[in-house]
């Protein structure tokens, strides 16, 4: 076992995240916090998924963005999801943006394995009450996708074909074939 020490966690006002996010943070309760170490298998599903999004899109002729790890203000913390879709409303009125002011509308979490259960659970629902409409909680582990809006759950398990519920309708994927 190789011991790393732990550094005292930042403190750092809001505003001044918000004008200069550091790449690959949040901001959580005051304090700068550095997102979950990726694995190569992470990094996989979230490359992935924000190819299929945009490709999807693309094809759709439905306008908008797809993202990795951009830049939000919910109404609690400053946040980085995952993958994100941002509709072509929002694009013209915030796409020069440095942070959205918002949540994204659609957005993924590939979940980690240093990731907390609740806390994932619990970022699921703070993206719901600040703008999104729904969110992906991806699991590569267990081979799991779980689709958040504010009135269901979905849950996609292997050799199943997951879907999106309220934005990019139509689009969906084998979870194998994501996972793999």
């Amino acid at each position: 076992m190789i011991a790393i020490p732990q550094s005292p966690p930042i403190t750092l006002p809001l505003a001044q995240w918000l004008e200069n996010p550091p790449s690959r943070t949040e901001w959580v309760d005051g304090f700068l916090v550095r997102k979950s170490e990726m694995t190569l298998k992470h990094s996989k599903i979230q490359r992935r998924l924000s190819t299929l999004w945009s490709l999807y899109v693309e094809a759709q002729g439905q306008g908008g963005e797809v993202y990795t790890e951009p830049p939000c203000r919910t109404n609690q913390q400053g946040r980085s999801p995952d993958v994100a879709y941002l509709p072509p409303d929002l694009l013209a009125q915030y796409g020069e943006a440095k942070v959205l002011p918002q949540s994204f509308p659609l957005c993924a979490e590939v979940v980690s394995p240093t990731d907390l259960a609740e806390e994932v659970v619990a970022k699921a629902y703070e993206y719901l009450d600040s703008g999104s409409q729904e969110v992906w909680l991806v699991y590569p582990e267990s081979g799991w996708i779980v689709v958040v809006t504010a009135d269901s759950r979905e849950i996609f398990g292997p050799h199943e074909v997951a879907k999106t519920q309220r934005l990019m309708l139509g689009f969906q994927v084998q979870v194998d074939e994501l996972m793999a």
